[in-house]
């Protein structure tokens, strides 16, 4: 009798027909997420300029000769310091000379007030010496306030700039000597359309970027919104204040602004996962027993890669993103959560 031929099946036939099987019996692998919320921000672009937090010329209120100068050129110094000293020498004699007065006076009237005690003086006298105190108490009071103008201090804290005098010039009342400006957080001025004017309120939030700082986004509050609108442009002026405290950003700046004019939480889902279709938008939803639903959804704001659905989806759905073309309404999935996230207990079974 002729023997029969033995066929010899090798493990890769085996592993085959098992992960054929699984495929047919759980439907074909589909890549999902599980639908999640986000913040997201509306916005308003605009371009401003940055401003020093404060910046002022100082100059002398009294004319006189520059005796020193204590100062470094682009230096910071502190509310108070003394930067120019001009000589005072005929503002101290004159101090001294009023307060020499206050003493006579003060005598003149302790000894009109001791007569008076005794009944040897006379009121008027006593009353008049007082005047004359006073008087001369008030001449001494304007002698130092002279004096002391002629040591010009910084009235509040920043950085020098370059000195435009000399030790041994001699100054006029209000000529420019030396720029002090205050950097420690810069002013922003901006403008945007009037449309927005109901939602210009100063605690406003903006993010700020200068060509000078790649890459670095810099958070800043609106502090100031100006009365009027511009009758030509129709905009409004908008002042921020930004934080500096390496002193990194310095005044004359061009900055692209982005004012915060909403903040929502709202379902966002990959761009790949939506369906277009006769100018409407769906997406595949994996419903009962992993098969898929068509569901339709309204767009909102789109971001790099992603966008908005206002309707139609609810946080913890799960969705498909990709492979879409072979699947339809009804048809089972083997689901693979690209996200990292676990798939709801109600879908397990």
């Amino acid at each position: 009798m002729p023997q029969l031929e033995r066929t010899v099946f090798s493990p890769l036939f085996f592993l085959f027909f098992f992960l054929s099987a699984t495929v047919n019996a759980q439907g074909l692998p589909a890549e999902v997420i599980t639908v999640k919320t986000q913040q997201l921000d509306k916005t308003v672009s605009a371009v401003g300029v940055l401003r020093a937090n404060e910046s002022i010329m100082l100059r002398p209120e009294q004319s006189g000769r520059i005796e020193q100068i204590q100062f470094d050129e682009g230096e910071q110094v502190t509310q108070g310091t003394p930067l120019f000293k001009l000589d005072n020498s005929i503002y101290l004699a004159e101090l001294k000379a009023a307060q020499a007065r206050v003493e006579l006076s003060k005598t003149d009237y302790e000894r009109a007030s001791n007569l008076l005690k005794k009944k040897v003086g006379s009121a008027q006298e006593r009353d008049s010496t007082l005047a004359q105190l006073r008087v001369d108490q008030a001449q001494a009071a304007l002698a130092k306030t002279r004096l002391d103008k002629m040591t010009i201090k910084a009235p509040f804290s920043g950085f020098t700039g370059l000195r435009m005098v000399s030790p041994g010039d001699y100054v006029e009342e209000g000529q420019d000597l030396v720029e002090l400006t205050d950097i420690s957080s810069m002013k922003l001025e901006f403008r945007v359309p009037e449309i927005y004017l109901s939602i210009l309120q100063p605690g406003r939030e903006i993010t700020v970027h200068v060509d000078a700082l790649p890459g670095e986004m810099i958070k800043g509050t609106v502090f100031a919104v100006s009365p009027a609108s511009d009758q030509n442009a129709h905009n409004i002026e908008v002042l921020a204040s930004v934080p500096n405290p390496n002193s990194t950003l310095r005044p004359g700046l061009f900055a692209q602004v982005n004012l915060l004019v909403d903040r929502t939480e709202s379902v966002v889902i990959p761009e790949q996962a939506i369906i277009p279709q006769d100018g409407n938008f769906s997406v595949m939803r994996l419903g009962a027993e992993n098969t898929v639903e068509i569901v339709p959804v309204t767009l909102g704001q789109r971001r790099p890669g992603v966008v908005q659905i206002i309707e139609g989806l609810n946080q913890d759905d799960v969705i498909i993103v990709s492979g879409q073309i072979k699947l339809h309404p009804g048809m089972p999935v083997t689901p693979i959560f690209i996200d990292g996230s676990q798939q709801p207990a109600e879908q397990q079974g």
